[in-house]
């Protein structure tokens, strides 16, 4: 199995390219089930969970064809959903990645019916897909769980318009939900919608492709129901967690990182409190700048949902944080599973001590490098941040982590210097 090594102690600086979104790419492939027209994607970053995301879709029937393959190529996929062959989603796909579940309410929305795995644990927490089901029954479906699978029947003339009052902010629901009710006859109404920059994206490919969606950004979005949507070309937002690990990268080895395409109405909460710890951000025409100013800030931190400071930051602010002149504060409010980073930190010198939802994090001198192991894809950047960072060797094991959101992280990382490799292994 590969790991990653890194001979720290080096400043970075640089140019790094911010890839397309993770977490955005995911959500606009299942909008293709939506229309018997092509869906092409552009600035689709190369990830694991998007190759998994296409394999899904092709079972499906639909087919996909990517343009610029070449390393550091612009990557375009077209995705051709003219005839879906199959509405069933398998657990042997479902089980790699979470978010196989979005294709739920296209499905039901354009076929009529859909049979999904249950996406099964999660490693960073609880995450069940009850709002989901519950936004698709206030369009009129018809749910059944058996065997590990759900299945959504829509009623005979397909879904219909309803009101949707989410409880508590979810964004996975909210792509759901707005997925399905572009093609449910008459208005949908969402309540407390998921307000995250990957949901405004979501719904401009979706009017692209001829929804009518108001209040996009807010809290209330009206979805009008069309018959059928057709193609589009869209361009998948840049990546605002990639970019804040990349700042984080800057502000842990004292450098100055540009990260071209970063776009900073996205990140507003991450820059704050990178300014807070004593970081320099400068937005540019091509993205931001980050310089490291002198020592590093503690600070007093919460993850919530956006505008709020995301789930997806907390173990690269504790990476760096680590190394902070005082004690920090950081409760996690999102997942109660996701400070598993913390012994590993540890056995790299971090003075960190996990309160129940809360870590203090008390600055050291230094971090000295360590076999450490991944457990999840946030969790593995903060441990190659600490490894940047630290005195002598660090080797993250399970790197497959990584790779399922960091798309050519080795090389962009020894670009502005960093001495870091990628090692097979058995």
């Amino acid at each position: 199995m590969d790991r990653i090594v890194i001979r720290g102690g080096r400043r970075l600086e640089g140019r790094v390219p911010i890839s397309g979104a993770k977490n955005a790419a995911l959500t606009l492939m299942p909008c293709a089930l939506l229309s018997s027209a092509p869906l092409t994607l552009t600035n689709l970053p190369r990830l694991a969970d998007v190759e998994s995301f296409g394999h899904l879709l092709n079972e499906l029937g639909a087919s996909t064809t990517v343009a610029g393959r070449g390393a550091g190529a612009t990557r375009a996929m077209t995705i051709d959903a003219a005839a879906v062959q199959s509405t069933v989603a398998p657990y042997d796909i479902v089980r790699k990645m979470r978010a196989s579940i979005l294709v739920l309410g296209p499905l039901v929305a354009r076929e009529g019916q859909a049979t999904v795995s249950l996406p099964g644990g999660c490693a960073i927490g609880n995450r069940p897909i009850d709002l989901h089901l519950k936004a698709l029954e206030a369009l009129g479906a018809e749910l059944e769980i058996a065997a590990g699978y759900v299945k959504a029947t829509a009623p005979r003339g397909g879904l219909v318009g309803g009101r949707i009052v989410f409880p508590l902010v979810s964004v996975g629901a909210t792509e759901n939900a707005v997925m399905a009710a572009t093609l449910a006859r008459g208005t949908t109404v969402i309540d407390n919608a998921a307000r995250e920059p990957e949901i405004i994206d979501l719904c401009r490919c979706l009017i692209a492709m001829g929804a009518s969606i108001d209040g996009v950004g807010s809290e209330r979005l009206v979805i009008e129901g069309r018959d059928a949507l057709h193609g589009a070309t869209h361009e998948v937002m840049p990546d605002r967690i990639e970019a804040g690990s990349y700042a984080c990268a800057a502000a842990i080895t004292g450098g100055t990182l540009e990260l071209d395409g970063a776009r900073a109405e996205d990140m507003a909460a991450i820059l704050h409190a990178l300014r807070e710890a004593g970081v320099e951000i400068e937005e540019t025409e091509r993205g931001l700048t980050v310089t490291a100013a002198g020592e590093i800030h503690p600070l007093t931190l919460s993850t919530a949902p956006f505008p709020a400071f995301p789930t997806d930051m907390q173990a690269q602010f504790m990476a760096m944080l680590s190394l902070a002149n005082g004690a920090s504060v950081l409760t996690e409010s999102i997942f109660e599973n996701r400070y598993m980073h913390v012994p590993e930190l540890a056995r790299m010198g971090a003075d960190i001590q996990v309160r129940g939802r809360s870590a203090v994090v008390r600055g050291v001198p230094r971090l000295i490098g360590a076999e450490v192991m991944a457990t999840d894809l946030r969790a593995s950047m903060g441990l190659v941040l600490a490894g940047l960072a630290a005195e002598g060797e660090t080797q993250v094991h399970r790197v497959y982590h990584l790779d399922r959101g960091y798309e050519r992280l080795e090389d962009k990382l020894s670009a502005v210097g960093a001495d870091i490799e990628r090692v097979g292994g058995a």
